[in-house]
């Protein structure tokens, strides 16, 4: 049901929940908001959560930051340490800093939700089709799309060729020195896309000041007004909450 739902809905009701974690420095409203959104993930989604917490790691190390910065160096922000006041915490500086941590992990778990669920070429002609994306920005989105998979088989044919010149095995993973060793014919590689991708849609007469026609966008449907009725329900009943 998730997929299914038009982009552009997704993203103003993510948006909205995003700028409410924002504006609303309340430990419960935030713990509330990551709990939701990971539920709606691993039920509705039928993502593991295995999965769901390696992806929140680098969010839970940059929540971790503000903890750090309260604590060590007391660089607290005045409006979290008035708004978390109230929360049950060894102490002000403390209580600012975890909500600061909280509101971190909130925003990462929306933005992962809506990463997880949204595919990224219906994003692309939905903004292009609904919010007036200029073509000149979408169709250099098409081509990175198409650019990253083949930048990591260009990667790893790299690496079997090195492997097989050597006489070693392939290792699983890149060590640090052999992962900047890919820079530069990595960095070639992507050049010479580039410019072929460039060619190919000048060769197909691409102007980006002329109309253009986008096909299979994705359109609206009872999904959408169940998914943003449901969504803003919910936001409404955590603030009541508070």
């Amino acid at each position: 049901m998730l997929k299914a739902v038009n982009p552009v809905t997704k993203l103003c009701i993510c948006a909205l929940w995003v700028l409410a974690a924002v504006l609303i420095l309340d430990a419960r409203f935030l713990g509330m908001t990551t709990a939701l959104f990971a539920l709606a993930l691993i039920v509705l989604n039928r993502t593991p959560p295995l999965t769901l917490l390696l992806l929140m790691i680098p969010f839970a190390l940059f929540g971790l930051g503000f903890v750090t910065t309260n604590l060590l160096f007391r660089e607290d922000s005045g409006f979290a340490t008035a708004v978390s006041s109230e929360a049950v915490f060894a102490s002000d500086t403390l209580s600012a800093g975890l909500t600061l941590a909280l509101r971190a992990i909130a925003c990462g778990m929306i933005s992962v939700f809506f990463a997880l669920t949204t595919d990224p070429g219906a994003l692309i002609r939905a903004s292009m089709a609904y919010l007036r994306l200029p073509a000149k920005f979408g169709y250099p989105l098409f081509a990175a799309m198409q650019l990253v998979p083949q930048l990591a088989q260009e990667a790893q044919q790299v690496r079997m060729a090195r492997a097989m010149q050597s006489g070693r095995p392939l290792r699983r993973l890149p060590s640090p020195k052999e992962a900047v060793s890919l820079v530069v014919p990595l960095l070639a590689f992507a050049i010479r896309r580039a410019s072929r991708t460039a060619i190919a849609m000048h060769a197909r007469g691409f102007d980006p000041a002329a109309p253009r026609t986008v096909i299979n966008v994705p359109g609206f449907s009872r999904h959408d007004l169940i998914f943003a009725v449901a969504w803003l329900v919910c936001l409404a009943a955590a603030v009541a909450t508070l």
